[in-house]
């Protein structure tokens, strides 16, 4: 794909709060998914390229179940986030073979916009995966695959494929690719700067002394 892969210790050093700061200051202010979207696990972290999914709402049978949801699993490729926007079906968007696909595909985690099912054995395989949550309702009735790997939109936020996900348990944030060098750097920056905020407040600094000196709160 022609783009940076970056290593676990930049997604461990790095949280959406820093990146969605960095984001703010650039301009970008509407970047971060709805909060309703969140992960399985409070540990997990998910940091790859948006492969775009959209969904559409179908009422009762259909000529092609599930639509092109396997076509799109099928292209996902290493280090990509199958990142689903989904119409307003109250249904399970995500499973347990979907999880296992994507993970033997080399991808690194899942959002939704929509819930997610199978939550006991997903959280067997400790695979990063966001949604709205647990619910059991099927899909195959409900909704259908419409296409991949094109833009998409989830609340304010407008992602195009290759776009860079970075999702922990506060949230997840798109980082637009025309601007990524620039936010990671950036946010590498603010992340050790707010590691010393702490530092100098740990050694009796004011926080009013620390944000005038560093400007960080």
């Amino acid at each position: 794909m022609g783009q940076v892969t970056y290593t676990d210790d930049v997604r461990d050093a790095l949280f959406t709060a820093v990146v969605g700061d960095v984001l703010d200051e650039l301009g970008r202010t509407r970047q971060f998914l709805p909060a309703s979207i969140r992960p399985l696990q409070p540990h997990h972290k998910v940091m790859g390229r948006a492969m775009p999914v959209r969904i559409a709402d179908v009422f009762g049978p259909n000529s092609r179940p599930f639509g092109r949801l396997t076509e799109a699993l099928d292209q996902l490729e290493p280090g990509e986030v199958y990142l689903a926007a989904a119409g307003r079906a109250q249904c399970a968007a995500w499973g347990e073979i979907l999880t296992e696909t994507s993970m033997r595909r080399g991808a690194v985690g899942a959002v939704l916009d929509s819930y997610h099912r199978d939550t006991a054995k997903i959280l067997k395989l400790d695979w990063p995966v966001f949604s709205w949550g647990p619910y059991a309702q099927d899909a195959q009735l409900r909704t259908q695959v419409l296409d991949y790997r094109v833009p998409v939109q989830i609340g304010q936020v407008l992602v195009h494929p290759g776009d860079l996900v970075f999702g922990d348990i506060d949230g997840v944030v798109v980082v637009p690719a025309e601007i990524e060098a620039e936010v990671i750097e950036l946010a590498l920056q603010r992340a050790t700067a707010e590691n010393q905020v702490l530092e100098s407040i740990r050694q009796g600094m004011s926080s009013t002394d620390a944000f005038a000196h560093y400007g960080i709160l």
